[in-house]
């Protein structure tokens, strides 16, 4: 990943696409590392909650309301 971008959440799948979702609706650009289907192409295994979402570095402050609130939402 290019140094352009910062991780800012892991988990599933699921959670991962709905926050995804909200940065998009914000107009945040974001990328997307799957690394279960990266270990399951290469044939080893890896946790399922491996996804990881990255957000370019210029939208980062834009973006951290939105991860806290969600990050609170999921875990209440």
């Amino acid at each position: 990943m290019s140094e352009d971008y910062t991780k800012v959440f892991t988990d599933d799948s699921i959670l991962v696409n709905r926050l995804r979702t909200l940065l998009k609706e914000a107009t945040i650009d974001s990328k997307i590392r799957d690394r279960v289907e990266s270990g399951r192409l290469a044939g080893f295994g890896v946790p399922i909650n491996s996804i990881e979402l990255f957000v370019l570095n210029t939208d980062l402050e834009m973006a951290k309301p939105i991860i806290e609130q969600y990050k609170e939402k999921i875990n209440s």
